[in-house]
Formats: structure tokens, sequence, C-alpha cells
């Protein structure tokens, strides 16, 4: 089962400043664009990026978007049975693995301010806004993307994209 949390923090901090800023350094967090990419797609660049070491965040949308796609490829017929199949195993996969973040009301509250590169979609900035909540500074957070306006408003916010 997934680590969930209602809350915007990723994890337990470690007590010792070094060790804390050798695990934060590695924190990703990936967004809908880029997970669909490589489990729909199999995107080679999607693919390495999700696979990364390090501490894998995201939202409880990315999971629902990333479902959602490949219920829509199945009926699209982009998608075998098998195929489809593999998608969702995957999908479990990758949701274990990561620590999902609640769509809180404060993410929400979060949502309904300006960002710095308008406009930008609904979707778009819950995903933002939820890196933006989590407890790490943005120069030690990585987002994962594909999609060009949450890339350019994460840069925006001090994240690095990939």
């Amino acid at each position: 089962m997934a680590k969930r949390s209602t809350k915007a923090s990723p994890s337990v901090r470690p007590a010792d400043t070094a060790a804390r800023a050798t695990e934060s350094a590695a924190v990703r967090y990936i967004e809908s664009s880029a997970l669909v990419a490589a489990l729909l797609e199999r995107d080679a660049a999607a693919l390495k990026s999700v696979r990364t070491k390090g501490r894998q965040v995201t939202s409880a949308l990315t999971i629902a978007e990333a479902a959602r796609a490949i219920l829509r490829a199945r009926a699209a017929a982009r998608l075998t049975a098998d195929e489809e199949r593999s998608a969702v195993r995957a999908l479990r996969r990758f949701e274990r693995r990561s620590y999902v973040i609640a769509v809180t009301d404060e993410v929400l509250a979060r949502v309904r301010r300006p960002f710095p590169v308008e406009p930008i979609r609904t979707l778009d900035a819950v995903h933002l806004a939820t890196t933006e909540l989590f407890d790490e500074p943005p120069q030690l957070v990585t987002v994962v993307t594909r999609d060009a306006r949450v890339r350019d408003n994460a840069r925006a916010l001090g994240y690095a994209v990939e």
C-alpha cells in the first residue's frame, strides 16, 4: 500500500542536518504527464525520470489521472487488454513506491491564488500547490513533468525541472 498523507510533508525528518540535506536533495515530485508518458507511451526519458533513485513524491491526483488515462487508452483501442493489465500493474507498483500526498483543503486554498506564469489549468495548479506545500525548499526538489505550463511555473518557483 502506498504511503499516504493528509499533510504536505513527505517524510519524517532525520535529526542530523547533514543526513537531512543528503536525503532531501533526492526528492522528486512526479507529475501526471511524466507518469502517463512512462506508462502509456513507454517514453524512454520519462521512464528513466520516473525510475531514478531518490524519494519519490506525487499527488493523489497523479494516481487518479494516470488510472483514467489507462482507461481512456483502452476504451479508444490504443491499448490491448494485455497492455492495459501491464500499465495497471506498473501504476500500482509506482503508487506503492511513492509517497502519495492527498489533495487537502490547504492544497486547494493555494490553488486559488495566482501562480507566477498564468494562465494555468486547475489540475496543473493542484500539482504545483502540492509541491509548494510539502516541507522541502524548492532548491532540493526536482519536478518531473512533460507539461510546459507546469515546467514554466515550477522553474519560476525555484524548482529544478526534468
